[in-house]
């Protein structure tokens, strides 16, 4: 297979046919650095060795991205054993007080994960990859030098996200549960972030790369599916622009969502049911 170069983020160079980790702490914005050394701070006082194994940043701050007053910061926590919900009460107290202190951010995202699972067999193609990959370290000892390099591949593609057409019911539940403006748009959010990176990895085999940025994703998505190119390129301006309006959220789940998990498990085939 022939691998173009992607530029600066993400995936394979000419004759280098693997994705390669894409952010890092040195692009990391000047003023969202007071950010992330609270975070780290944060972190590692309040979980401690005993509880945490290493911690990480993804999304737009380590791709030196990020939007004052308007992206995210995003972490995900390692920790040596299954998080509880003590755990993750924590890890949300730490994200809540992060943005409260700090305009710069719109949210943390909090993830945690049991270090065996991130890098058990299950997941190597899924939680695995997203650690090796799309995660730059933070604190302490890395994960990713413990798992494989990654091709931009029908399996991976598979485990990635062969797995939309179980999300959907979910998201229905939570369009009908939904009230407020503040929670409609909190929803187009992550439902446009996740059917745009969908559309990509449904395509990257074909096109034998990877990309996080999201228009770029949509427009990678157009090439090989054109009839629905528009409604993608949409949907991914929605994901940093999110709509209140439940017709848009209700298009997601009833048109564009279920015809992409249908053609998705039609090219890559049914993620691995996970146990948990």
């Amino acid at each position: 297979m022939h691998m173009a170069s992607m530029g600066e983020f993400g995936g394979p160079r000419p004759g280098h046919p693997y994705i390669e980790r894409e952010g890092s702490l040195d692009r990391v914005q000047e003023e969202f650095r007071p950010v992330v050394a609270a975070l780290r701070a944060r972190v590692a006082t309040e979980f401690g060795p005993d509880r945490l194994h290493s911690a990480y940043l993804y999304g737009s701050v380590p791709r030196g991205t990020a939007r004052p007053g308007r992206s995210d910061l995003d972490v995900l926590l390692a920790l040596h054993a299954e998080p509880t919900e003590a755990d993750r009460a924590d890890a949300r107290r730490i994200g809540e007080a992060l943005d409260a202190r700090f305009p710069q951010i719109d949210g943390v995202g909090e993830l945690l994960f049991g270090e065996a699972v991130l890098t058990s067999e299950l997941e190597r193609y899924d939680m695995g990859w997203f650690v090796a990959c799309l995660c730059t370290p933070l604190i302490g000892p890395d994960l990713g030098e413990r798992l494989p390099r990654y091709r931009p591949d029908g399996l991976l593609a598979r485990e990635t996200n062969g797995d939309l057409i179980d999300v959907l019911p979910r998201w229905r539940e939570l369009l009908a549960s939904a009230r407020s403006e503040e929670e409609f748009r909190r929803l187009d959010r992550n439902f446009s972030r996740r059917l745009v990176r969908t559309g990509l990895t449904l395509v990257m085999p074909r096109w034998g790369r990877f990309t996080s940025e999201l228009a770029e994703s949509a427009e990678v998505f157009a090439r090989y599916y054109p009839e629905r190119g528009d409604t993608m390129r949409k949907i991914a301006e929605a994901a940093g622009n999110p709509s209140a309006d439940p017709a848009v959220l209700r298009m997601y789940t009833e048109d564009f969502g279920p015809w992409l998990a249908t053609e998705y498990i039609a090219v890559h085939g049914r993620k691995t049911p996970r146990p948990y």
